[in-house]
């Protein structure tokens, strides 16, 4: 059996040669539901990232 599509590393990409498009609307709608979903994941994150007291609170290296 042969490995696909050949065996070893994949071969390195020449990044220098790819073309980036935005093409998404701006700005970018999101939803109610897409929203909810977020705060209820990242809400403490959010609360602590965004809080009025967050710059004097985070840790610089």
């Amino acid at each position: 059996m042969t490995p696909w599509p050949f065996p070893g590393r994949p071969p390195r990409h020449n990044l220098s040669t790819w073309t980036v498009t935005d093409d998404w609307p701006d700005p970018v709608p999101v939803t109610e539901a897409e929203v909810d979903v977020f705060e209820q994941w990242f809400g403490n994150l959010f609360d602590e990232l965004f809080s009025p007291d967050a710059r004097t609170s985070l840790v610089v290296f």
